[in-house]
C-alpha cells in the first residue's frame, strides 16, 4: 500500500472515529434526513443558513466509515459557503466519486476519491451530500441513495 493511500485511509478512519460536527444543531433552519437502504446508513443533517450563507452545519446518524467520514468532511467544508457554492461543491464531489469528472480543487475531500474503485461504496460516500442538497432545497421527505 502506498504512503498516500495510507494517509487517505488514516484520514477517513480519523473522521469515522471522531466525526467533526456530530450532533444536533440548535437554531438550525434547514434539516433533511437521508437513508441508504443498501447498507443501512442513516443521516440527519442540520444547517443554519443566514442571508444565503451556511453559518453552521452538523449531522447525526449511523453508518459505515465512508458514510460517516464523508458527512464529517462535508460539514467542515460547508461552513461559510454560499448556498450556490455548496451546490457546486456537491456537483464536484459527486463527479469525483462517480468518476465522471476529475477535479483537483476539493482539498481534504479528495481522500474519498478512491471510492470510484468500489462502485457499491459510492452511495455511502454521497448520502450526506444528497441530504445536504435536500436540506438546501427544503425537500421535506427523506432522501435515499436509490
Amino acid at each position: 500500500m502506498s504512503d498516500l493511500r495510507d494517509l487517505y485511509q488514516e484520514t477517513i478512519f480519523d473522521h469515522y472515529r471522531q466525526p467533526r460536527n456530530f450532533g444536533r444543531l440548535q437554531g438550525a433552519n434547514r434539516r433533511a434526513e437521508g437513508y441508504n437502504p443498501l447498507c443501512g446508513d442513516k443521516v440527519t443533517l442540520y444547517l443554519r443558513v443566514e442571508d444565503g450563507v451556511i453559518c453552521n452545519a452538523r449531522f447525526e446518524g449511523s453508518g459505515c466509515a465512508i458514510s460517516t467520514a464523508s458527512a464529517s468532511l462535508m460539514t467542515e467544508n460547508l461552513k461559510g459557503k454560499r448556498e450556490e457554492e455548496a451546490l457546486q461543491l456537491f456537483d464536484k464531489f459527486h463527479g469525483m466519486v462517480t468518476g465522471s469528472t476529475m477535479t483537483n480543487d476539493l482539498g481534504k475531500l479528495a481522500v474519498l476519491a478512491g471510492v470510484t474503485e468500489f462502485p457499491q461504496r459510492v452511495k455511502c460516500a454521497t448520502l450526506a451530500w444528497h441530504t445536504m442538497k435536500a436540506a438546501l432545497q427544503n425537500i421535506g421527505e427523506p432522501v435515499t441513495t436509490e
